[in-house]
């Protein structure tokens, strides 16, 4: 994090000396527009998964249909690594970081939420507990693949693993 100067952003983009600070008056502002332009790729690279994973899970909700959306949405994660290591820096900025801590939850319930929403309607007894449980549980899967002593998980031990973290929240399918 400390390699995220305007100076740096400057010389990374090709802009003239000042460009970044234009923007970004403050380091602060800085980081705050970094998290901003990552969740956008981010929100970028799962489009494809989210469209079709909602679109089915409107049309049939089903715990199949969420593990398959799940699996997707973590290998898509697990194989941008340059992306996903951003994303834990930013995280362990934000704990030193007050104002960022705040920017970085607001952008973290655009992603929690609907997971909420997709629990209640797969009939969760408690969904924001288990929503909370399930994007833990999904993390460390992330965090173990790209920056654990993990291996990356196959496509089946994904959908193996998340379809039994959501038969112990809902019981048996």
């Amino acid at each position: 994090m400390r390699g995220l100067t305007h100076r740096a952003v400057d010389e990374a983009a090709g802009l003239p000396p000042g460009s970044a600070s234009n923007l970004a008056r403050t380091r602060a502002a800085l980081l705050e527009l970094t998290l901003a332009h990552l969740v956008e790729l981010e929100e970028r690279a799962l489009a494809p998964a989210l469209e079709s994973g909602l679109t089915a899970l409107d049309r049939r909700p089903s715990r199949e249909v969420l593990v398959g959306l799940l699996v997707e949405a973590l290998q898509v994660q697990i194989a941008d690594v340059r992306r996903s290591l951003a994303r834990y820096e930013l995280a362990l900025e934000a704990t030193r970081r007050p104002e960022l801590r705040r920017v970085y939850d607001r952008a973290g319930r655009r992603f929690r939420d609907p997971a909420v929403a997709l629990l209640a309607v797969l009939g969760s007894p408690d969904p924001v507990r288990h929503s909370r449980q399930l994007v833990a549980f999904t993390e460390g899967v992330m965090f173990d693949a790209i920056a654990g002593a993990g291996e990356s998980p196959s496509r089946e031990d994904t959908h193996a693993a998340i379809r039994e973290l959501l038969d112990g929240m809902l019981g048996p399918a």
